[in-house]
C-alpha cells in the first residue's frame, strides 16, 4: 500500500485527485493545505489536513496537484524533508521542464497529464459523452514522463496516474521536454489560440447580421466534418474550392515563420513564464 501526500488537495485538481484516489482505493492518503479557507474545506469533506513536514516524513507517493506558478516554491520547501525513494508527481510539464524542481538524486520525479476525451470516441452514455474535461466518465489518453528516478519508478507512477485519470483510453509515455511540446506549445499556444480566433470569427460573422444561432449551427457542422477530414476519421478530402479558400488564407491568417514556436527557445521561455518566471 502506497502512502500518497497529495500537496493543494482542497483545490480544484487536488480534489479530483484525491476523490479517485480514494475511490481506487489501496492507498493510504494525506491531504496537506497550506491556507486556512483549503484545510477547511478539507475539514469540510470529512478530511483531516495532515501538516507538510508530517506528510513528508511519510509518504512514499508525494502528489503536487498545485499552480505551475506554485510548484517550484513548494518543490523547494519540501523535498529536502521528503524520505529517500520518494517518487514527486506534479501533473503538468511546466515546472519541471523549466527546471524548477530542486537537485535531490535518492528521489524520482515523474511528470503526468491528461489528454482530456478526444474528439472523435465510441462514448455511448450521454454523460460521458459530456464528459469534456475528463472527470471518470469518458475514456481519455494519458502522456507521462520519468524525469528522474529508478525505471521501475515509471511503472509506478503510471499505475497511480491512471487511477487518478482513469478510465485511460491509452497510455503514452513521452519525455518532460516532449511534453512540453504538447502542452503548451501543441494545445495552447497553437490549438487554443486558433480555436479562439475561429470562436471571434463566429461573433464577426453574427455582428455581420447573420443570427447568431445560425452561424453557430454552421460552424459547428462544418467544424466536425473539416476535423474527420484533416485527421483522417474518413476517406474525403475538401473540395478544390475549400483548398483555394484555405491556401488563400493562410497568407493572410499566418505569419510564414508561425512554426517557430515549437523551437525549444520559444517553449523554454513559455514554461518558465507560465511556471513564474523570475518569482517562480
Amino acid at each position: 500500500m502506497s502512502t500518497i501526500a497529495i500537496f493543494g488537495a482542497a483545490g480544484n485538481m487536488g480534489t479530483r485527485v484525491s476523490r479517485t484516489l480514494a475511490a481506487a482505493g489501496g492507498h493510504e492518503l494525506l491531504y496537506v493545505e497550506a491556507t486556512e479557507a483549503g484545510i477547511e474545506k478539507l475539514r469540510a469533506r470529512g478530511h483531516e489536513p495532515t501538516p507538510a513536514d508530517v506528510a513528508c516524513g511519510r509518504a512514499d507517493v508525494v502528489v503536487l496537484a498545485l499552480p505551475d506558478i506554485l510548484i517550484g516554491r513548494v518543490a523547494r520547501q519540501i523535498v529536502p524533508l521528503l524520505l529517500p525513494g520518494t517518487l514527486v508527481m506534479t501533473l503538468d510539464p511546466a515546472a519541471a521542464a523549466a527546471g524548477r524542481l530542486p537537485e535531490r538524486p535518492d528521489i524520482s520525479y515523474f511528470v503526468t497529464h491528461p489528454a482530456h476525451p478526444p474528439v472523435f470516441n465510441d462514448e455511448t452514455a450521454m454523460e460521458a459523452r459530456r464528459d469534456f474535461f475528463g472527470s471518470g466518465l469518458a475514456k481519455q489518453a494519458i502522456v507521462s514522463a520519468l524525469m528522474q528516478g529508478p525505471d521501475e519508478d515509471y511503472a509506478r507512477g503510471e499505475q497511480i496516474a491512471s487511477e487518478m485519470f482513469g478510465p485511460v483510453l491509452r497510455s503514452h509515455r513521452v519525455t518532460v521536454e516532449q511534453m512540453a511540446i504538447l502542452e503548451p506549445v501543441l494545445s495552447e499556444t497553437v490549438a487554443a489560440t486558433c480555436l479562439s480566433v475561429i470562436r471571434e470569427a463566429l461573433d464577426e460573422a453574427a455582428a455581420r447580421g447573420i443570427p447568431y444561432e445560425a452561424a453557430r449551427d454552421f460552424l459547428m457542422g462544418h467544424l466536425n466534418i473539416e476535423l474527420a477530414i484533416l485527421f483522417n476519421e474518413i476517406d474525403w478530402n475538401f473540395s478544390a474550392g475549400a483548398q483555394q479558400a484555405i491556401a488563400e488564407a493562410k497568407k493572410v491568417l499566418f505569419k510564414d515563420d508561425w512554426k517557430r514556436v515549437f523551437d525549444e527557445k520559444e517553449w523554454a521561455a513559455s514554461v518558465w513564464r507560465i511556471s513564474g518566471g523570475d518569482a517562480g
